[in-house]
């Protein structure tokens, strides 16, 4: 099939996400293609010799657009990239930015957990609010930025429950269920997560300028 132009349909755009996690590729490779884009999307492992970027912003967007901004410079692609975390009200919106290393270590989601339920421990039920958020961001190879982000409200229970996900979400019950973020199926996590809001909110974006 040729191009209005004449020629041979054009090679789709090369769009990399910032992350060696299969699963978020497959949640935006989806949501693209629900909503018609025409991307050739790669994770960063397709560029092992990049390093991956210190996240040292003092908030999700600016994290987020950090790496995807180093990703676009260092391969002259469209790049996206997320951040995440948990917010809990009464802790002024902590963990935050430091949900992956609360407890110390990064990425010890268990010991993040506890030390988060011991904090918590004398917190009326009534007070036990917090939210997910997720800031997605993508950069061109031309300077041009732009970041969305998504939430996902909801109390925190006093002990986990679920053995699906990951990091806090057997203690996060979103607003409106019965059960934890851990207790949803993937597909009935994806369609109410703050990073599927966020990349959901991504997509018209990436249309406008990748269109």
């Amino acid at each position: 099939m040729q191009s209005p132009t004449g020629g041979h349909p054009a090679t789709p755009r090369r769009l990399i996400l910032a992350t060696r996690n299969a699963g978020k590729l497959t949640e935006l490779r989806a949501i693209l293609d629900a909503a018609g884009l025409a991307v050739e999307l790669v994770g960063a492992d397709a560029y092992p010799d990049i390093p991956d970027v210190k996240e040292t912003g003092v908030t999700f967007a600016e994290n987020a657009l950090l790496k995807a901004r180093a990703l676009a410079e260092a391969t002259g692609h469209p790049a996206v990239a997320d951040d995440s975390g948990l917010c809990v009200d009464v802790l002024g919106g902590a963990p935050g930015i430091f949900s992956a290393r609360w407890a110390g270590s990064h990425g010890n989601d268990r010991a993040n957990l506890e030390l988060l339920l011991a904090q918590l421990s004398d917190i009326s039920d009534e007070h036990r609010t917090a939210h997910f958020a997720c800031a997605a961001a993508l950069a061109l190879p031309d300077g041009t930025e732009r970041v969305v982000e998504g939430r996902l409200e909801g109390t925190l229970r006093r002990a986990p429950a679920g053995t699906g996900g990951f990091g806090y979400d057997p203690i996060l019950q979103p607003a409106g269920e019965s059960r934890t973020c851990a207790e949803l199926s993937p597909e009935e996590k994806n369609a109410i997560s703050h990073r599927g809001k966020a990349f959901r909110a991504l997509a018209p974006v990436l249309e406008e300028l990748l269109g």
